[in-house]
């Protein structure tokens, strides 16, 4: 009989590093106990999610340092040797003062390091796309891999989850790179599991106090959700996840892939959900990225499909009375399709693969999702049919 993947679901209503602590340990508890998981002399790395360019705490963009210093001080009972981590930008060299990580590790007494500092080491990975990368040394040569991604939507893979957070391992010039060779989602999904294969965390910890709804993950709006969830098995942890925010788990392509590849488990029925109910803390108008569509075209014939996706895609269009000129999209964007003109950013649409990094990066709401009329149509009578089929079950 197969054995079914834990996840602890425990509520926590604020950022208030005592409150956290306590629901953290519960959480933890209810799955294995921390100590099991870390001895005193293991070397130990937290891996956030700190997106470039920094942003501060409060906005929702980041796994808030409050939570990670609440892990921490956990930590710290089981083992001395423990560094934060994320690969962020070079030129964002004070990223992790502005996020308020700097401060926090200094207070806590654990090591922060940008995953630059400390190089990539070549990998195999036997992947769908990629049979090697490059891997944070500091990731790859820790004993035990703590895994803290931020409940959050996203423009192009619809979740980023725990599955996804392990994409900051490898260098940025890599994740700029992977974004301009594998555009579609389905393609780009696959490339995140490869990743994921070669680097997989012994534990996974979301951060689900305040989540980010709509356009993530950078410019959404913030949605206090009020829960942490943990669990070793990072692809059932996003597929519970993604159950809370009203999505069918296997919809999301990193969950889909990895669990067919057998490096984890997304199919609900596979996982037990321990703490809350699942149905007490899903959130029934969780407000989705318009990529989130796009699973309709799965479910259509192939030849329909393909038209579908040129319709229901979304594209970045820039709102020039918000464009603040920091020009952060142009030296993203993988394909150079970003240009200045008069101090602001033009998108060539000849050049645009659609693959949304410059929304990703776009702090100020500047570089929007948009589809053409045709797909916000489809999304429309998409929405009225779910509703009706609802109604009469």
């Amino acid at each position: 009989m197969m054995v079914k993947a834990r996840v602890s679901v425990v509520r926590v209503q604020d950022y208030d590093c005592e409150q956290i602590r306590t629901a953290a340990d519960r959480s933890l508890n209810l799955i294995c106990g921390l100590g099991k998981l870390v001895r005193p002399s293991d070397k130990v790395l937290v891996k956030i999610n700190h997106l470039s360019p920094a942003s501060s705490a409060d906005r929702g963009i980041i796994t808030h340092p409050i939570f990670v210093e609440a892990i921490l001080h956990l930590l710290r009972d089981c083992s001395k040797n423990i560094t934060v981590g994320d690969d962020i930008e070079s030129i964002a060299s004070n990223g992790f003062g502005v996020s308020g990580f700097r401060e926090m590790c200094k207070r806590v007494g654990v090591d922060l390091v940008n995953f630059k500092e400390k190089g990539f080491v070549e990998t195999e990975c036997s992947g769908h796309f990629l049979k090697k990368t490059h891997i944070s040394r500091a990731a790859l040569y820790s004993d035990v891999l703590i895994n803290l991604p931020k409940l959050k939507t996203h423009s192009l893979t619809v979740l980023t989850g725990g599955v996804k957070n392990m994409y900051g391992t490898i260098p940025s010039g890599l994740r700029t790179r992977f974004h301009g060779e594998y555009v579609r989602p389905n393609d780009f999904g696959q490339v995140l599991v490869d990743i994921f294969s070669a680097i997989k965390p012994q534990l996974t910890i979301m951060d689900g106090v305040v989540a980010m709804e709509g356009e993530g993950p950078a410019s959404g709006s913030l949605r206090e959700v009020g829960v942490i969830l943990a669990s070793q098995d990072t692809v059932a942890l996003d597929a519970v996840a993604t159950k809370i925010i009203g999505l069918d788990p296997l919809d999301v392509y990193t969950t889909k892939y990895a669990t067919e590849r057998g490096l984890g488990i997304g199919n609900l029925k596979d996982i037990e959900v321990v703490g809350e109910k699942l149905e007490d803390v899903t959130v029934p108008d969780f407000k989705l990225p318009a990529s989130a569509t796009g699973v309709l075209t799965r479910r259509v014939p192939r030849l329909l499909a393909r038209h579908l996706l040129s319709q229901l895609s979304v594209r970045p269009q820039i709102v020039q009375s918000k464009c603040t000129g920091c020009f952060e999209c142009e030296n993203i964007c993988p394909v150079s399709a970003i240009s200045r003109i008069n101090g602001k950013v033009k998108i060539n649409p000849n050049r645009c693969i659609w693959c949304m990094c410059c929304h990703e990066v776009c702090h100020y709401s500047a570089i929007v999702p948009k589809r053409p009329i045709v797909g916000n149509a489809l999304e429309l009578l998409a929405d009225t049919w779910q509703k009706f089929m609802g109604s009469i079950r």
